[in-house]
């Protein structure tokens, strides 16, 4: 088990390519908040709903002056099929070796009706414009967690001012 970031350290940059090859670093999007969320397969029940939860906010989070950047371990093509299929509006980023993964603490032990196995945690990072982690969730409800971000983001900027 990798230790979760917490609020406060640097985020550790990445270098990681979207569902159409193209490479994203945390570095590209310095001086704006960044969602970055680690889920654990593409086009399964949670993680869609979590895919189009955040499709369906994006909007929202890009009048508070967030980008979201989606990450697991499935390869660019599954990406590619998981984002036409659900005509998702932000890149997912493709981790197969799992460094980024194991950078966040977003990787390990994990059961699934008793058997142990390991995988990817369903994690999401709020970075603040200066690559600092302003706060992380552990504990993610797919379906409506694109508002819980939108609304931490609200209140972090009315602290900053």
């Amino acid at each position: 088990m990798y230790p979760m970031l917490n609020p406060g350290v640097p985020a550790p940059d990445f270098s990681l390519p979207d569902q159409s090859g193209k490479k994203h670093s945390l570095t590209d999007y310095r001086g704006r908040w960044v969602v970055l969320y680690f889920y654990p397969k593409d086009d399964t029940p949670g993680c869609t709903k979590e895919a189009c939860n955040f499709r369906d906010e994006k909007g929202r989070l890009e009048e508070l002056g967030a980008v979201v950047l989606g990450v697991s371990a499935d390869d660019v093509q599954s990406h590619g099929k998981f984002h036409r299929k659900y005509d998702l509006n932000f890149p997912l980023l493709s981790d197969p070796d799992k460094t980024t993964i194991r950078a966040y603490g977003a990787w390990g032990k994990k059961t699934l009706y008793g058997q142990e196995y390991e995988g990817v945690f369903r994690y999401t990072f709020l970075i603040d414009p200066e690559g600092r982690v302003a706060k992380v969730w552990d504990k993610v409800k797919p379906d409506q967690h694109a508002l819980e971000v939108a609304e931490a983001l609200i209140e972090l900027q009315k602290q900053a001012v």
